[in-house]
C-alpha cells in the first residue's frame, strides 16, 4: 500500500465515528428506510436465504444505499443506490466492518474500524470479510457501489459489506466501466438522474481468498430509469476472466443468469412503456466503452481509468525548488528540447502507424473470419439439405417398390384373365357345334309328329272352313230368298185384301 493510500486510510478511520450502518431485522419485509433506493420502493423479489442479511447503509444519520449481504460467501449479493453523481477520485482506502453481523448483541451500532471492533465484538469475522483477508493476497477490496460514484463526502461505501475480492486490473476496469456508463450513457439518458435506480451485484464462484471470502465469477449491473413516458431498463455483465469486456444484456436475460432468479425491478421497470430510442443511444455508448477496453488490451497495458485524468489534475502539483535553474541547465534544456520533441514525434508516429496497422490487420482478420463463417454456414446448410433430401428419397423407396409390385401383380392378373377368356371362347365354339350336330336328328325326329299333327290340324281347319263357308253361303242365300218372298207375299196381300 502506497503512502497516499495510507494517508487516505488514516483520514477514513478518523471519520469512522460519523458512519453508521443499520442491520434490518429478518422479520422485516424490506430494507426499512432504504426501500427508497429501489424502483417503486420494492426490493428484488426472489426466494429468501437464511445466510442473507439486509443492511441499510447510513452515513451522518442519512440513508446512503442498501445492501443484501451473504454471510456464507462473505460478499454482498447486491448493493442498490440511485441518483449517483460521480465525485473526484482519490486514493482507495481500506474497509470498515459491521459489528452486528458477527455479534447481534454488540453495543456498536455503527460501522467501525476493524482494530476497534476486535476488542468488543465476539467472533469478529465469522460472518463477514475482514481487512486481513486481503493482506498479502492477489486481490483488492473491490466495491460494488464505488466511492467514485458517491456524492457522500464521508463515503459509506467503504464498508466491507459493500466489497468483493477483485484483482487490481479487474478492479480498475470495473471502476472504469461504471464511471463511463454512468457519466456517458445512463445518467444523460435519464433526465436529471433523480429517477435512475442502480443495482450492482456479484455472483460467487467456487474459489475463495484464504478459504473464507468467495471470489466473484462475474459482477453485474442493472439500471432502471423511471422517467414518465421515457423510461428504460438494461443490464450489464462483466466476467472476472482476463480480457473480458463488459457485456450488455436484456434485463430478463440478466435475471436468468443470477443464482436466485431475482426479479430485480417490479414489473420489469414498466417494460411496456420503455423508450427504445434511448436504449439504442445507450448501446452506442456501450459499444464505445467496449472498443476502448479492447484497444487497451491490444496496447498490452492494463489500461487507465477514463476518469483518472480528472484525478490527476485534481492532485496538487509537485513542489518546486526555491532555487532558480542555472544558466547551463537552461541552455542544455533549450538545446535538448528539440531533440526530445523530435523523439516524441517519431514515437507518436511509429505508435500511430503500428496501432492503425494492427487495426487494419484486425479488420482483415475479422472479414476473413466472417467470410469463412458464412461459407461454412452455407456449406453446412447445403450438406444438411442434401442429406435430408437423400433421407427422404431413401425412406420413400420401400413405399414406391410396394406400389410398383402391386401394379405389376394387377397387370399379370389381368393378362391371365384375358388369356382364360380367350381360351374359353376358343374351346367353347367346337363344343357347341358338336352338341348342335349331335342333337339335330333327335330334334328332327321329334318334330315329325308335331309337324304332321300341325298339317292335319291345318287340313282339318281348311276343310272345316270350306264347309262353314259353303253352308254359310247357302244359308245366306236361302235367307235372302226367304226374306224377299216374304216381303213380296205381304205386299200382295195388302194390295188385294178383297180378293182374299
Amino acid at each position: 500500500m502506497g503512502p497516499e493510500r495510507c494517508l487516505a486510510l488514516g483520514g477514513l478511520l478518523a471519520l469512522a465515528g460519523l458512519l453508521e450502518g443499520r442491520l434490518v431485522r429478518r422479520e422485516e419485509a424490506g430494507f426499512g428506510e432504504c426501500d427508497r433506493f429501489f424502483y417503486a420502493g420494492t426490493p428484488p423479489a426472489g426466494p429468501a436465504a437464511a445466510a442473507h442479511v439486509r443492511i441499510c447503509q447510513r452515513s451522518e444519520g442519512a440513508e446512503r444505499f442498501a445492501t443484501l449481504y451473504s454471510t456464507q460467501h462473505r460478499i454482498p449479493v447486491y448493493s442498490a443506490f440511485r441518483a449517483a453523481r460521480p465525485a473526484a477520485l482519490g486514493a482507495e482506502p481500506g474497509g470498515l466492518v459491521e459489528p452486528q453481523i458477527d455479534d447481534p448483541n454488540s453495543n456498536l451500532e455503527e460501522v467501525t474500524d476493524e482494530a476497534e471492533a476486535v476488542r468488543s465484538v465476539n467472533k469478529l469475522g465469522s460472518n463477514q470479510a475482514l481487512n486481513a483477508d486481503f493482506l498479502d493476497s492477489d486481490y483488492r477490496i473491490g466495491q460494488l457501489y464505488p466511492f467514485s460514484l458517491s456524492s457522500d463526502p464521508h463515503s459509506a461505501t467503504f464498508t466491507l459489506t459493500n466489497a468483493a475480492p477483485m484483482t487490481p486490473s479487474f478492479q480498475e476496469r470495473w471502476y472504469m466501466n461504471l464511471n463511463s456508463l454512468m457519466e456517458r450513457a445512463l445518467t444523460p439518458q435519464c433526465g436529471s438522474g433523480d429517477e435512475l435506480y442502480i443495482i450492482t451485484g456479484a455472483v460467487p464462484s467456487d474459489l475463495r481468498v484464504r478459504d473464507r471470502v468467495s471470489i466473484p465469477e462475474f459482477v453485474w449491473l442493472a439500471a432502471c430509469c423511471a422517467v414518465p413516458a421515457g423510461g428504460w431498463a438494461m443490464g450489464f455483465v462483466k466476467h472476472t476472466r482476463d480480457q473480458e469486456v463488459i457485456e450488455d444484456v436484456m434485463l430478463r436475460d440478466l435475471e436468468k443468469l443470477l443464482p436466485f432468479h431475482l426479479q430485480l425491478f417490479q414489473n420489469n421497470c414498466g417494460e411496456t412503456d420503455q423508450d427504445t430510442e434511448k436504449m439504442k443511444k445507450i448501446l452506442e455508448v456501450v459499444n464505445q466503452v467496449q472498443d476502448e477496453e479492447r484497444r487497451l488490451d491490444s496496447e498490452g497495458g492494463s489500461g487507465t481509468l477514463s476518469s483518472a485524468r480528472s484525478t490527476r489534475s485534481a492532485l496538487p502539483p509537485p513542489e518546486t525548488s526555491g532555487e532558480g535553474s542555472s544558466l547551463l541547465g537552461r541552455l542544455l534544456g533549450f538545446v535538448a528540447t528539440p531533440f526530445i520533441k523530435l523523439c516524441q514525434l517519431i514515437y507518436y508516429l511509429a505508435f500511430g502507424i503500428l496501432k492503425y496497422t494492427v487495426y487494419f490487420l484486425w479488420y482483415i482478420i475479422k472479414q476473413v473470419i466472417n467470410g469463412l463463417e458464412s461459407c461454412l454456414y452455407h456449406l453446412g446448410s447445403a450438406t444438411i439439405t442434401y442429406f435430408l433430401t437423400i433421407g427422404e428419397e431413401l425412406g420413400s423407396i420401400p413405399w414406391k417398390v410396394l406400389k410398383v409390385t402391386v401394379r405389376i401383380t394387377r397387370a399379370v392378373l389381368r393378362i391371365l384373365c384375358c388369356l382364360l377368356k380367350v381360351v374359353c371362347r376358343i374351346v367353347g365354339v367346337p363344343v357347341r357345334v358338336i352338341v348342335d350336330v349331335a342333337t339335330f336328328p333327335v330334334y328332327t325326329i321329334g318334330a315329325v309328329p308335331i309337324v304332321c299333327r300341325d298339317i292335319a290340324v291345318g287340313l282339318g281347319g281348311i276343310l272345316s272352313l270350306l264347309f262353314d263357308t259353303a253352308f254359310g253361303t247357302m244359308g245366306g242365300l236361302f235367307q235372302v230368298i226367304f226374306t224377299v218372298c216374304k216381303r213380296v207375299g205381304y205386299k200382295i196381300t195388302f194390295d188385294n185384301p178383297g180378293e182374299l
